[in-house]
C-alpha cells in the first residue's frame, strides 16, 4: 500500500522528491501517512477534497483483501 500512495502522489505533484510515506500499523489499521512540499499540498487535497478521496478510496479497494482498515492521513 505504501508505494502505490507513494506512485500516485508522486504523478500529482510538482516535487516528487519531497514526497514521503510512512507506514505505521497498531492492531486495528494500517495508517499511511503523506507528506508533500507545503506549495504541492493543494494539488494532492483537489477541489473540496475530491483527489485525498480518490486516493483513500483506491487504497481502500486495494487493500480489501487485508484483514486490517488502511487509513491514508494527508500531512
Amino acid at each position: 500500500m505504501k508505494e502505490l500512495v507513494e506512485v500516485i502522489a508522486k504523478s500529482l505533484v510538482e516535487f516528487p522528491d519531497e514526497v514521503v510515506v510512512t507506514e505505521t500499523e497498531n492492531d486495528k489499521a494500517i495508517v499511511l501517512e503523506l507528506k508533500v512540499a507545503s506549495s504541492d499540498m493543494g494539488k494532492v487535497i483537489g477541489k473540496q477534497g475530491r483527489i485525498a478521496k480518490a486516493i483513500r478510496s483506491v487504497v481502500k479497494a486495494a487493500s480489501s483483501r487485508e484483514d486490517k482498515k488502511v487509513i491514508v492521513e494527508i500531512r
